[in-house]
């Protein structure tokens, strides 16, 4: 018997399509990244992006448990002198919710090039429409 190495070949993605509405934003964050980074797939190695190809759908109805909704704030900095930016959850839920699931399931990829090209695979969308009904995208529970 020998031993199975997989390579780039070997690779068969396919799409999921995962509702926010009513999830909560952690857990949903990382069920989408473990299947982004293929952890899911029994043919897993860390040296390969095995990952399948997540949409999201619903962006701007996942909740936050306590209190967090009031106080979680959204930090950035433009690179200028006094450039921090903060934001609160509540804000950017009106103004950007497809940001908030994207920064969540982003910061739980890896820090490499690899966990960058694993994010290119993230499509998430306010409302339940998305234009890859063409993938057959199958629907993927958060449990």
């Amino acid at each position: 018997m020998s031993t199975f190495v997989p390579s780039g070949k070997d690779i068969a993605r396919k799409w999921f399509v995962i509702d926010a509405s009513g999830q909560t934003l952690g857990r949903l964050a990382t069920k989408a990244a473990s299947t982004l980074s293929g952890k899911l797939n029994p043919r897993y190695v860390p040296y390969i992006d095995m990952g399948d190809h997540v949409i999201v759908i619903n962006a701007e109805k996942v909740r936050l448990t306590g209190l967090k909704a009031e106080s979680k704030l959204y930090r950035r900095y433009t690179g200028f002198p006094g450039g921090l930016r903060e934001e609160s959850f509540l804000r950017l839920l009106n103004r950007k919710p497809e940001m908030i699931l994207e920064q969540a399931i982003k910061g739980m990829l890896p820090k490499s090039k690899m966990g960058r090209q694993m994010a290119t695979k993230l499509k998430v969308y306010r409302g339940d429409k998305h234009p890859h009904q063409a993938q057959m995208p199958v629907a993927l529970e958060v449990a």
